[in-house]
């Protein structure tokens, strides 16, 4: 009901507005406000450039270098109708930054979010809300993305040549309402934008202090008209490469559980293990890692534009834009794995963290990593612009993009795991788990008959203690080594296979689309009508090595991922693990000193480097019958159709409001969208314990899939007003209020459940939801801006957003055909997480810029600061499973300092961002509903010089995270860590030649 008043509220108000445009375009041409504008642009710098690069002693601004793409953002800023940022090209292959992520952080309200491997900006937050919720597009038109998200992963954006950024706060009926976040406009050159002659070239070379290899990039642009310039071809190419090497420390989630009472014992007895005893309720680390990913990042782009202007009046474009990112990936780690029934000695705070334990018989495993996923895009457009008159214009634009992730299937995630210890069953071991059996009519008071026994060769009574805040310190890893000696972690004698985890996936996104635009403008007055259609299919399939397979050499079942596990005799295994390995396939140790700068705690002292394929090898070799391979996955399997017609209208209109200048922008735009979304489910029979590894637990399923195919529609009216008033020519006061709305990602409608992670004590799965509705968002804003001086301003914009049919991830407890766990001997219970559309939230905040030019100097400073909050926080103390947090929300800030003059340009950036809620849902975990991710406050600073030798050369260097950040995530409290990068810094230096 709410939201229905306020749809016919906004309507109403569009309906007057337009109402008064009728009525007023007598009052839009006085000749005040023409004077009034007159004063406003030259208030705002929008003044002939002079014909130098430097000031005269008459000139106002400066054209070229940082202070020219600062005044021509300003302007675009002023002159815009709603609230509107932007990042402009210094001229033509010189952008600000070099990731175009990195760039947009220097905006009020934007913050980035980072690939932690890689330690690179690979999307964006606009005033708390992530790559999910705005719209990325190039040229006004949609991107495919092949990873089912509507969010852009900004690596694979070339930066090179890119003319501006535009963010647009409040929403263009024109470009689309589909984001609560922003609209993102990529803006690329064209040969009509600079008529003549004009190249432009850059080369390059980075290195990454931990990598320490100098690695090339560069880059060519050419643009040329002729024929009277009525005809222009531009075409560029780039090739951009990033090594870095990482080390990071990882707990993929803390498990929600409760805990007997005699856990907090060095051993329990067989009495203790009564149902009415376990009530201790903590979280403790399903797993600890460290490892050392190798990253090598290539990036290759390219784009040719051809125009004709077969008339004064028309004007076709044709333009073709490809890009293809291989990313490869080595790695090297070890992990402990931990069972909560199974943890000892337990230290529990007041949140009921578990700060230390030990662990009877903990593995270490060494794992191997080779991989590497290739993103390819390519977006072909056409574009027809029309002056049919002196007042009325045509717009007609198509476009036709498919994005793959893998082309061809020829990705590859390529893990060997090997290591030495664990658990054996023995009716004469040491230690007593669970796994109990009760008699007939058991209470909860009533103790069991029996429970397993254990013995343990080589593991160690391995435990975990949490120092304090995840920001400082790391979890301390204890008790390690073969039979608990430390000398001998990294000992060749011991070890042996485990498992295989093999697979890949493919992901292709198409998107088709078509746009109509009729305008006519007269005077002060202007209208645009016009309509869209968007058709977008995602498909989506992988392999992998967690299911049956047939083994072509005997054709027998087998489940890849455990083929050759049990890590061998030394650790009192047999099954079909190979141990001890051949000394050939080990490559050295990395040393664990030191590993994550400004850290305190103790990690296990070095990490295996071994190649996964020697170990392949070997394995064939010992069981010529053995099979390595991974299979398609049938529950894998997703196609989503999404087709959305869209119709527009605006009216914007200048007239006084008493004696000041109004204009006012009156838009409404309505969306229908159609969604089909197909899969393929399996039935599950049955789970088994593996013979080679008792913690894991094996599904098998009826040989029959069966189809599924769901639909969806639904429609939505999204008005939006901007109204602004010069109270004086150099003061703008701002009033904007919308309704705009987000699509859920693809990948959330899938119409099947998939298994995820089967261990003891750890079921889980995840199921989709193909009946979601849009994120809705009843947007207000009001703003003043203060444009004092030419290139420089102050503001001050308030925001709000009232979101309803918000999207949550909850976790439910569900049995699957009468399943049996056999560690329980009771129907499995999974943990399943899906999605529903659930409770409304508010978001407010306010966000401050200041920009400011002094004089002739050449300094200048740019700073924003962003504060934000919402009503839905995440309850710590929440176990229910129905805990809800709106993401993304942080207070941010930015100060960019910078000299320009003499052909000398220097800038230092400083980036702050502090904790926020990142997502719902960790890697492991949800007992008590989708565990949070939240990150710890992060501070960089970035800088860049260069100087012009020449007109036509100039040299750079640039320098990303002086500081050596670190990025940290946590759980539901601050000494949860979940995720520490040291992504390193990273150094570029290179020339640049335009003419």
């Amino acid at each position: 009901m709410n939201n229905s008043i306020r749809s016919r509220m906004m309507l109403g108000c569009a309906s007057g507005i337009l109402a008064i445009v009728n009525m007023t375009p007598a009052m839009a041409a006085d000749s005040s406000d023409a004077a009034g504008n007159a004063a406003a642009n030259a208030a705002a710098g929008m003044i002939q450039p002079p014909p130098t690069n430097e000031q005269s002693d008459n000139a106002a601004i400066i054209v070229t270098g940082i202070r020219g793409s600062l005044q021509r953002n300003l302007d675009l800023k002023r002159n815009a109708s709603g609230v509107v940022d932007a990042i402009s090209a210094e001229e033509v292959g010189k952008f600000p930054d070099s990731n175009v992520a990195s760039a947009l952080q220097r905006l009020p309200g934007v913050s980035i979010q980072r690939s932690g491997a890689r330690g690179d900006a690979t999307g964006v937050t606009i005033r708390g809300f992530g790559g999910d919720f705005n719209d990325t597009l190039y040229d006004g038109r949609h991107i495919s993305t092949a990873t089912g998200s509507r969010g852009v992963d900004f690596t694979q954006v070339g930066s090179d040549f890119v003319g501006r950024l535009s963010v647009y706060k409040t929403p263009e009926v024109e470009l689309g309402i589909a984001a609560i976040g922003a609209t993102i406009n990529v803006e690329l050159p064209k040969p009509f934008d600079r008529p003549g002659f004009h190249t432009a070239a850059s080369v390059s070379g980075s290195v990454q202090d931990r990598n320490g290899k100098v690695v090339p990039s560069g880059g060519l642009l050419v643009s040329d008209t002729f024929a009277d310039d009525t005809i222009g071809i531009l075409g560029d190419v780039a090739y951009t490469r990033h090594d870095t090497t990482t080390n990071q420390v990882t707990i993929p989630g803390w498990i929600g559980n409760y805990f007997y009472q005699c856990q907090v014992q060095a051993a329990c007895q067989t009495q203790d293990f009564t149902p009415s005893q376990k009530t201790l309720l903590g979280w403790f680390p399903q797993q600890v890692t460290a490892q050392q990913p190798t990253t090598k990042d290539e990036r290759v782009d390219a784009r040719i534009a051809v125009q004709w202007k077969p008339t004064d009046n028309v004007l076709i474009t044709l333009d073709d834009n490809f890009s293809r990112q291989t990313i490869h990936t080595t790695n090297s780690s070890y992990g402990a794995w931990f069972n909560g029934n199974d943890l000892r000695n337990v230290k529990l705070d007041s949140n009921g963290v578990v700060t230390d334990f030990n662990q009877f018989g903990t593995p270490m495993d060494f794992n191997a990593t080779d991989a590497r996923t290739i993103n390819q895009t390519n977006q072909f457009g056409a574009n027809l612009k029309w002056e049919a008159t002196e007042h009325l214009k045509f717009d007609f634009d198509g476009a036709y993009g498919k994005s793959l992730q893998n082309p061809g299937n020829n990705g590859y995630n390529n893990n060997m795991d090997i290591g030495y210890g664990g658990t054996n069953a023995d009716p004469n071991g040491t230690f007593l788990s669970t796994g109990c059996t009760y008699p007939t009519g058991a209470g909860p008071t009533t103790a069991p008959t029996r429970c397993t026994t254990y013995s343990s060769p080589l593991g160690a009574p391995t435990g975990v203690t949490i120092l304090g805040n995840g920001s400082k310190f790391l979890p301390s890893i204890h008790d390690v080594g073969p039979a608990n000696n430390i000398s001998q972690f990294t000992n060749p004698a011991y070890l042996g296979s485990h498992v295989i985890s093999n697979g890949t996936n493919y992901f292709t996104d198409t998107v088709k689309q078509f746009k109509a635009v009729a305008s006519w403008k007269q005077d002060h007055l202007s209208l645009l009508f016009g309509g869209t259609y968007k058709e977008d299919s995602f498909h989506r399939e992988s392999t992998t090595t967690n299911i049956t397979a047939v083994n072509p050499k005997t054709g027998q079942n087998v489940n890849v991922f455990t083929e050759f596990s049990g890590y061998g005799t030394p650790s009192g295994r047999a099954a079909t693990a190979l141990a001890p390995l051949p000394t050939s396939i080990y490559q050295g140790t990395i040393s664990t000193a030191n590993f994550i700068p400004g850290y305190t705690g103790n990690l296990a002292p070095a990490i295996i480097k071994y190649s996964p394929y020697d170990v392949y090898n070997a394995l064939l070799s010992a069981f010529p019958n053995g099979y390595i391979g991974s299979t398609y996955n049938p529950s894998s399997l997703l196609n989503v159709t999404e087709k959305t017609w869209s119709i527009f209208m605006k009216t914007t209109f200048d007239t006084d409001l008493g004696t000041l200048p109004f204009h006012v922008s009156v838009g409404v735009r309505d969306e229908n969208t159609s969604v089909v979304s197909a899969g393929t489910g399996q039935l599950l029979t049955a789970l088994t314990v593996n013979s080679g590894d008792p913690t894991l637990l094996s599904p098998t399923y009826a040989p029959t899939l069966q189809p599924l195919r769901r639909t969806n529609n639904y429609n939505y009216l999204l008005p939006s007003i901007d109204m602004k008033l010069l109270i004086t020519p150099k003061f703008t006061l701002r009033l904007d209020a919308s309704r705009t709305m987000t699509r859920p990602a693809l990948t959330l409608l899938k119409p099947n459940i998939s298994l995820g992670t089967l261990r003891k004590g750890s079921l889980a799965a995840s199921g989709g939801n193909p009946t979601l509705a849009p994120y809705l968002s009843d947007n207000f804003d009001i703003a003043g801006e203060w444009y004092y001086a030419p290139n420089s301003y102050f503001a001050v914009n308030g925001f709000l957003k009232h979101l309803t049919n918000f999207i949550v991830g909850g976790t439910s407890t569900q049995t699957f055909n009468g399943v049996i766990d056999p560690n329980t001997n009771q129907p499995a219970l999974f943990q399943v997480t899906g999605q529903v559309n659930g409770p409304d939230g508010v978001v407010r905040g306010v966000e401050i810029a200041w920009q400011q030019v002094f004089g002739q100097t050449g300094f200048g400073f740019s700073a924003n600061a962003t504060l934000v909050n919402t009503n839905r926080n995440f309850n710590t103390s929440d176990i229910s499973g129905a805990a809800f947090a709106i993401t993304g929300l942080a207070n941010s800030a930015n100060l960019v300092g910078f000299y320009d003059k003499h052909g000398f340009e220097a800038r230092v950036a400083l980036n702050w961002r502090d904790s926020y809620l990142l997502q719902l849902g960790q890697g492991q975990g949800g007992t008590f509903g989708a565990e949070p991710v939240n990150v710890n406050a992060q501070t960089q600073i970035d800088a860049s010089v260069s100087y012009q030798l020449t007109k036509q050369v100039t040299i750079f260097g640039e320098a990303t995270n002086l500081n050596n950040s670190t990025y940290s995530t946590y759980g539901r409290f601050k000494n949860q860590p979940l995720d520490i990068y040291s992504y390193g810094r990273r150094f570029t230096f290179g020339a640049r030649f335009h003419y």
